[in-house]
Order: C-alpha cells, then sequence, then structure tokens
C-alpha cells in the first residue's frame, strides 16, 4: 500500500502560472501567454494542469501563482476545472522562488506540515495515473525533509534544456544529486547523454513547505523578508512596492543549487515542457509528411514542418523544416533548427516598443472580448462582445469620443445622466469627456462596432469611476 494510501496527508498543488512563452511568439504575448491556450489535447495547457490535480484523493486544492494581469483568464480557467482554490497574483514578475515562497507561506496557515507539488502550467504531462503514482513513490523523500526535484530521461543531446546529475550509489527511489548543469552546448550534451547520469531538469518539485522555507531562510534570507512582509497570508493581499523590493531568483538558481537535501525522482512519464514550436511538432499528429497542419493551410511538396492558421489562408511551397505561424496581427517563419530563437525577435520587437509582444488585436476581458478590425492616425474600429449580464466599467475618456452601432442583441448605455437601451442597426454617440458605461442586459451575447476619434487611442485613456471588477 502506497503511502498516501495510509496517510490522511493530501499533497497541496502548486500551480506557477506566470511565464510568458517568448518562444511561441507569435500566439503566445505577455498579456496573454501560451498557458491559456490549447495548443495541444484538451483545453489550455493551465487547464489541463489543474485537471492533472483533480484528484480529491491525494490532493487538496491548488493553490495557483499568476501575475495580476492574468487575474481573470486564471479564474474563469479554475472554475472551468471545478477547482477554486487559492489565487495568490504578484503584482510584478520576480522568479520563481518568490512565488514558491508565496504558496509556502500560504499552505503553511492553513496546515504547517503541508507537502507542496510544485508544477509549471504550460507542460504536458501523461497519462495522468502513472504521473499521480510516480508522485506517490516521491513522497517519503519529501517527508524527511529532503527537497526532491523530478528529472527526465533525456532522449537527445538536447541544448535548450538543465541537466541534473544523479548519484547511482543510492537505493532510494529518489536519488541524491551531484550537481545542477546549466543549458549545455551540443558537445556535452551528447556526453550527458551518453553517460545515463544525467537527467533534463523538468521544473516540477515535491517538498514540504516548511523544509522550502527553511531553505529560502538559509540561501535567499531577502526573499523570504520581501515576501512574508508584503504578503498578508489571512486576507490574500499584497502590498506592491514591498514585493517589489524582493529578488529576482529562480528556485534552481537560489535553492536547489545551494541546499545540501536535494534529491532527483526520475520522472518515468510523457512530459513535453512545450517550449518551442519544435516541441509542439513533436507531439502533436503529423501527416504521411511529418507535417502538423493546423488551421487553413494548403501546402504542396512540403515536409517535417509545423504550419498553423489562426485565420487567413496559409499556403506553404517547396520546404522542408520549417515553422509557419499566423495570427491576427504577425507572421512567424523559422526553420525548425532555430525554434529557440524566436525569443531573439521578440526581444527586438520588445526595444522598438511594439505591442505585438504585449497583446493581440482581440483581447479578452472579464465582461467579454473585443478585437480591433482597423486603426489608423485618429481612428479606430473594434468589435466588441459583452456577455450576457454583464457590463463594463463606469468611465470617461480625455482623448476620444466613441460611436456605438449594435449589431446584435440589446445594449443598455449610461450616458452622462442618461440611460439608454440601444438595439439592433441603431446607433449613440458617446462624446470625448464624458461618462458612460456599456451593459448587456439581455440574454444572449452583445455584438457591437465602436469607432473611436481623437488625437489619442490607447487603451490607458481610461478614467474608471465603478468597475465590478475591482480596476481603478
Amino acid at each position: 500500500m502506497s503511502q498516501l494510501a495510509s496517510s490522511p496527508l493530501k499533497i497541496t498543488p502548486v500551480i506557477l502560472c506566470g511565464g510568458s512563452g517568448t518562444r511561441l511568439w507569435p500566439l503566445s504575448r505577455s498579456l496573454y501567454p501560451k498557458q491559456f491556450y490549447p495548443l495541444v489535447g484538451e483545453g489550455s495547457l493551465f487547464l489541463q494542469t489543474l485537471m492533472r490535480a483533480n484528484n480529491a484523493a491525494i490532493y487538496d486544492l491548488p493553490i495557483v501563482v499568476a501575475s495580476q494581469h492574468h487575474q481573470f483568464l486564471v479564474e474563469k480557467e479554475m472554475k472551468a476545472a471545478g477547482l477554486i482554490g487559492q489565487l495568490i497574483l504578484e503584482p510584478c514578475a520576480r522568479n520563481t522562488t518568490p512565488a514558491i515562497t508565496l504558496a509556502a507561506l500560504a499552505a503553511m496557515q492553513k496546515n504547517p506540515d503541508a507537502v507542496l507539488l510544485i508544477m509549471p502550467s504550460d507542460h504536458l504531462i501523461e497519462p495522468i495515473a502513472d504521473f499521480n503514482d510516480f508522485v506517490q513513490k516521491s513522497l517519503p523523500s519529501a517527508l524527511k525533509g529532503e527537497l526532491v526535484t523530478f528529472g527526465v530521461t533525456p532522449t537527445r543531446p538536447e541544448t535548450g534544456y538543465g541537466y541534473i546529475q544523479r548519484s547511482q550509489d543510492d537505493t532510494d527511489f529518489a536519488k541524491k544529486v551531484l550537481r545542477f548543469v546549466e543549458k549545455p552546448t551540443l558537445e556535452k550534451a551528447e556526453v550527458y547523454l551518453q553517460s545515463g547520469d544525467f537527467l533534463w531538469n523538468s521544473g516540477l518539485f515535491l517538498f514540504q513547505a516548511k523544509a522550502f522555507l527553511e531553505a529560502v531562510k538559509t540561501y535567499q534570507p531577502l526573499i523570504l523578508d520581501s515576501c512574508a512582509a508584503a504578503f498578508d497570508v489571512k486576507t490574500g493581499i499584497m502590498d506592491t512596492q514591498v514585493f517589489e523590493k524582493s529578488p529576482s531568483v529562480s528556485i534552481d538558481y537560489g535553492i536547489m543549487e545551494q541546499a545540501s537535501n536535494v534529491r532527483v525522482a526520475p520522472l518515468t512519464v510523457n512530459w513535453n515542457d512545450l517550449g518551442s514550436w519544435q516541441a509542439l511538432w513533436e507531439v502533436d499528429n503529423r501527416d504521411k509528411d511529418g507535417n502538423t497542419i493546423l488551421g487553413d493551410v494548403v501546402t504542396h511538396n512540403v515536409s517535417q514542418s509545423y504550419i498553423r492558421s489562426e485565420g487567413r489562408l496559409v499556403t506553404v511551397v517547396g520546404l522542408e523544416g520549417v515553422i509557419v505561424v499566423e495570427s491576427q496581427d504577425a507572421i512567424l517563419v523559422a526553420s525548425q533548427a532555430a525554434s529557440q530563437d524566436v525569443k531573439h525577435i521578440v526581444d527586438t520587437l520588445k526595444l522598438s516598443e511594439r505591442p505585438h509582444t504585449r497583446s493581440h488585436s482581440a483581447e479578452e476581458r472579464p465582461w467579454g472580448s473585443f478585437k480591433s478590425v482597423d486603426k489608423g492616425e485618429r481612428f479606430q474600429v473594434k468589435h466588441i462582445t459583452v456577455k450576457p449580464g454583464q457590463k463594463l466599467s463606469l468611465q470617461m475618456h480625455h482623448h476620444r469620443a466613441e460611436h456605438w452601432i449594435v449589431v446584435s442583441g440589446t445594449a443598455k448605455v449610461t450616458r452622462g445622466e442618461e440611460e439608454l437601451m440601444v438595439f439592433e442597426n441603431q446607433s449613440i454617440y458617446i462624446p470625448c469627456g464624458t461618462k458612460h458605461r456599456l451593459e448587456n442586459p439581455g440574454k444572449i451575447p452583445l455584438e457591437l462596432i465602436e469607432v473611436q476619434s481623437g488625437p489619442y487611442l490607447g487603451e490607458d485613456d481610461i478614467v474608471r469611476f465603478g468597475d465590478d471588477y475591482g480596476r481603478f
């Protein structure tokens, strides 16, 4: 009988949801990163991670650590999974050590002996039953106060992963770690593969919350002090200014490479961090020519390629081993061999302050969504969808006026002191500087076209006076 079967202890899943997935640009962007996309399998990667922990016999409700920019995306997925655990919102990115420290502090408030299973939100792990069995086999080491990391047996000389060298003179399931190795050259990766002593660093961990916090106290005391001072575990309130002072340090560099009580368990299930388009091509379905084709795509004499269209027709002729990804406002063309280098394109776009790294032309909001249709020097056209029963904030713009044309559904509009009902094929004008609000009182989605005009059309030209979602 397993350790868990004879014990009332339940493991607390901690899901780290703060990554931006730059190597999966142009689909993945900072305001809508890869973990919220259904890239492979059923549902988004984050939803799949939640469902991995949907086993009440083994797991407690999850703790999710995410960026405050993704609050409503996370809450929607947690509701869909039926796992309404604790959500900790980071006001800024400070890497994995502070994120896990926040989760450990929260778990200790509920259970001083809590055991945490740390999972990134964007990995592919299957089958779930085998993974849960693996976690149970790793539990005895965690219960002894050891910090357990999960290592993956290499299948190729991969240069995009870190490596862990394990001891072979060890009878425990989780082996003693001899050293961590940063992403190696191809020559070193080939040596690691042949030796059989090295495992890929998966970014998955299992340990007691108190053991981890003791390690943070020893090796990263400034992080522990900042997190403890910034985060009120009883109310969930975060002090932004205090948290910003925390050092930004990864768990590998800050804790695991320094602590002496670290062990590595050899992960025996299918694992992929889906860190590049090539990785997606490796796990997705391929046709007889070795191609993964998604969306409106026509090819001729193409092989060993990943081609994805999010809307427009994409045609590819006479190429081998390429990646072509079309999104609403950008197209990526790359060789499979250079798939890790997409992040350099993102860095270049950031330096030139291009919006293409931050958001799509279509953006999700808690009340619905909007899509940019056209834009000029002094105008912008958007397609807005408001969910039944939802409403936008009571707001005002300093620099733009708006025309709303209802395409379907019924709009309840607040304009200054007026409240008006606007029906299909009717329109209304909102002058610059006027308080206004848009609401869908009906039972079907409200679809409308918004035409903005003025000298400045940025999303930050919003003064909110009231909001159902706490945005001010």
